[in-house]
């Protein structure tokens, strides 16, 4: 990933080798199926999915890796399907070397999501 200001995720995405973009991009369209009324937008330099013009989740890309953030509220069970991916208190990352869990990432908006509209 090359040091700059991006304007858009679109630019973020494309500053990455195309096998990480199409993984990125998947991350992006996993997390936005989930969302109601998904915008997205550039904060924190990252690409940011927010919810009613709210941040609600970021992803990024990485050499080895792919990291998505924070960490929402989850149950037990998710908890423990998530445990061999964190990274510190709030990042997942998940290895560019393994088979990118898309299912989980969807399963962890969808609790960000719930989380958000019991507020």
């Amino acid at each position: 990933m090359a040091t700059t200001d991006f304007k858009s995720v679109d630019e973020y995405i494309a500053s990455f080798p195309a096998d990480v973009q199409a993984i990125l991009q998947q991350v992006r369209e996993t997390i936005r199926a989930r969302v109601p009324d998904a915008g997205e937008k550039i904060s924190y330099q990252l690409p940011t999915i927010t919810m009613n013009g709210k941040a609600l989740m970021y992803f990024s890309g990485w050499k080895k890796h792919i990291a998505v953030y924070p960490i929402p509220p989850v149950d037990d069970q998710l908890a423990q399907e998530i445990e061999q991916y964190r990274s510190g208190q709030g990042t997942l990352k998940f290895p560019l070397a393994q088979p990118i869990p898309y299912q989980l990432i969807a399963r962890l908006t969808e609790a960000f999501v719930d989380s958000r509209t019991a507020e």
